[in-house]
Protein backbone atom coordinates (compact mmCIF):
# COMPACT_ATOMS: atom_id res chain seq x y z
CA UNK A 1 0.00 0.00 0.00
CA UNK A 2 2.90 2.37 0.62
CA UNK A 3 3.94 2.21 -3.03
CA UNK A 4 0.46 2.96 -4.25
CA UNK A 5 0.23 5.55 -7.04
CA UNK A 6 -3.16 6.79 -5.87
CA UNK A 7 -2.95 7.12 -2.11
CA UNK A 8 -5.73 9.65 -1.39
CA UNK A 9 -9.15 8.15 -0.87
CA UNK A 10 -12.37 10.00 -1.72
CA UNK A 11 -15.74 8.92 -0.38
CA UNK A 12 -19.24 10.12 -1.23
CA UNK A 13 -22.76 8.83 -0.86
CA UNK A 14 -25.39 8.39 -3.57
CA UNK A 15 -29.02 7.35 -3.62
CA UNK A 16 -30.05 4.02 -5.12
CA UNK A 17 -31.40 5.90 -8.16
CA UNK A 18 -28.12 7.77 -8.61
CA UNK A 19 -26.23 4.48 -8.35
CA UNK A 20 -28.38 2.90 -11.04
CA UNK A 21 -27.81 5.92 -13.29
CA UNK A 22 -24.05 5.58 -12.77
CA UNK A 23 -24.28 1.87 -13.58
CA UNK A 24 -26.26 2.63 -16.76
CA UNK A 25 -23.69 5.18 -17.92
CA UNK A 26 -20.87 2.77 -17.20
CA UNK A 27 -22.65 0.09 -19.25
CA UNK A 28 -23.09 2.55 -22.13
CA UNK A 29 -19.34 3.04 -22.41
CA UNK A 30 -18.57 -0.60 -21.68
CA UNK A 31 -16.65 -0.38 -18.40
CA UNK A 32 -17.07 -2.27 -15.18
CA UNK A 33 -14.36 -0.42 -13.25
CA UNK A 34 -16.28 2.17 -11.25
CA UNK A 35 -13.17 3.77 -9.76
CA UNK A 36 -11.70 4.38 -13.22
CA UNK A 37 -15.03 5.66 -14.53
CA UNK A 38 -15.64 8.08 -11.65
CA UNK A 39 -12.03 9.29 -11.74
CA UNK A 40 -12.24 9.91 -15.51
CA UNK A 41 -15.57 11.76 -15.20
CA UNK A 42 -14.35 13.87 -12.28
CA UNK A 43 -11.20 14.91 -14.16
CA UNK A 44 -12.29 15.02 -17.81
CA UNK A 45 -16.08 15.21 -17.64
CA UNK A 46 -17.92 18.27 -18.87
CA UNK A 47 -20.02 20.50 -16.70
CA UNK A 48 -22.43 22.67 -18.63
CA UNK A 49 -23.97 25.66 -16.92
CA UNK A 50 -26.64 27.40 -18.94
CA UNK A 51 -27.74 30.94 -18.25
CA UNK A 52 -31.48 30.70 -18.86
CA UNK A 53 -32.28 34.40 -18.39
CA UNK A 54 -32.69 34.77 -22.17
CA UNK A 55 -35.11 31.86 -22.20
CA UNK A 56 -37.12 33.55 -19.44
CA UNK A 57 -37.21 36.72 -21.54
CA UNK A 58 -38.39 34.67 -24.52
CA UNK A 59 -41.17 33.09 -22.45
CA UNK A 60 -42.21 36.55 -21.24
CA UNK A 61 -42.38 37.79 -24.83
CA UNK A 62 -44.38 34.71 -25.81
CA UNK A 63 -46.89 35.39 -23.02
CA UNK A 64 -47.23 39.06 -23.95
CA UNK A 65 -47.67 38.27 -27.63
CA UNK A 66 -50.16 35.55 -26.84
CA UNK A 67 -52.13 37.91 -24.59
CA UNK A 68 -52.09 40.60 -27.29
CA UNK A 69 -53.38 38.13 -29.87
CA UNK A 70 -56.11 36.97 -27.49
CA UNK A 71 -57.18 40.55 -26.79
CA UNK A 72 -57.19 41.37 -30.49
CA UNK A 73 -59.27 38.28 -31.25
CA UNK A 74 -61.73 39.17 -28.51
CA UNK A 75 -62.06 42.74 -29.81
CA UNK A 76 -62.63 41.53 -33.38
CA UNK A 77 -65.37 39.18 -32.21
CA UNK A 78 -67.02 41.94 -30.18
CA UNK A 79 -66.81 44.79 -32.69
CA UNK A 80 -66.44 43.01 -36.01
CA UNK A 81 -63.56 45.39 -36.82
CA UNK A 82 -59.82 45.07 -36.85
CA UNK A 83 -57.58 48.10 -36.60
CA UNK A 84 -54.27 48.64 -38.35
CA UNK A 85 -52.66 49.85 -35.11
CA UNK A 86 -53.51 46.55 -33.44
CA UNK A 87 -51.99 44.57 -36.29
CA UNK A 88 -48.86 46.75 -36.26
CA UNK A 89 -48.48 46.30 -32.51
CA UNK A 90 -48.87 42.54 -32.84
CA UNK A 91 -46.37 42.46 -35.72
CA UNK A 92 -43.83 44.37 -33.59
CA UNK A 93 -44.32 41.87 -30.77
CA UNK A 94 -43.72 38.97 -33.14
CA UNK A 95 -40.63 40.67 -34.57
CA UNK A 96 -39.17 41.10 -31.05
CA UNK A 97 -40.07 37.52 -30.29
CA UNK A 98 -38.32 36.15 -33.37
CA UNK A 99 -35.28 38.39 -32.90
CA UNK A 100 -34.89 37.11 -29.36
CA UNK A 101 -35.39 33.49 -30.46
CA UNK A 102 -32.81 33.87 -33.24
CA UNK A 103 -30.31 35.39 -30.81
CA UNK A 104 -30.80 32.57 -28.31
CA UNK A 105 -30.49 29.89 -30.98
CA UNK A 106 -27.32 31.50 -32.32
CA UNK A 107 -25.77 31.44 -28.86
CA UNK A 108 -26.83 27.84 -28.27
CA UNK A 109 -25.30 26.85 -31.60
CA UNK A 110 -21.88 27.96 -30.36
CA UNK A 111 -22.01 25.63 -27.32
Amino acid sequence: MANRKRNVQLHFMVTERERSLIDEKMAQIGTKNMGAYLRKMAIDGYVIHLDLSDIRELVTLLRRTSNSLNQLTKRVHQTGNIYGEDIDSLRESYDRLWDTADEILSRLYTI
